[in-house]
């Protein structure tokens, strides 16, 4: 058995993809465009998995973009998606500076939690051992749902 990827339908491709893409620095690999099916599909890789995704192999991130407007909530029905980060609290703090809600701040220095755009729930984790507790992160509570 061998991981492929994880689909997760959205609503707005360009909103998605500019939070992906130029948010936490993922690579389009490969996009299908099916007019029957009224249906794109694009698969995304993280910067370390960029040649594997392009040979088509594991892990990847697949965003489906149905045509025809449909509603999807709970956006945590299939759990997250987990990344892991050089520097969590660098990592974070770009986020919150590019407008990112921290809805469960790095306070162990260990894991964070930040939502898509369609709410999809996706983890950072720091490599390697966590990093010393630090402030702001250490005393700053959890935002919403994540």
């Amino acid at each position: 058995m061998r991981y492929l990827h994880t689909m997760i339908r959205v609503t707005d491709l360009d909103k998605t993809l500019k939070f992906f893409v130029d948010h936490l620095d993922m690579t389009e690999v490969r996009r299908t465009e099916n007019e029957k099916g009224r249906y794109t599909l694009v698969f995304l890789a993280a910067s370390e998995d960029v040649a594997s995704g392009r040979d088509k192999k594991a892990p990847l991130l697949e965003l489906t973009f149905n045509w025809d407007p449909e509603v999807y909530t709970g956006g945590r029905n299939f759990g997250h998606l987990a990344y892991e980060v050089d520097d969590i609290y660098a990592t974070c703090d770009r986020l919150m500076k590019l407008g990112i809600t921290i809805n469960r701040p790095p306070r162990d220095g260990e894991m964070a939690f930040v939502r898509s755009p369609d709410l999809h729930s996706i983890e950072l984790l720091q490599k390697g051992k966590a990093l010393p507790p630090q402030e702001p992160w250490a005393s700053m509570p959890n935002t919403g749902h994540w």
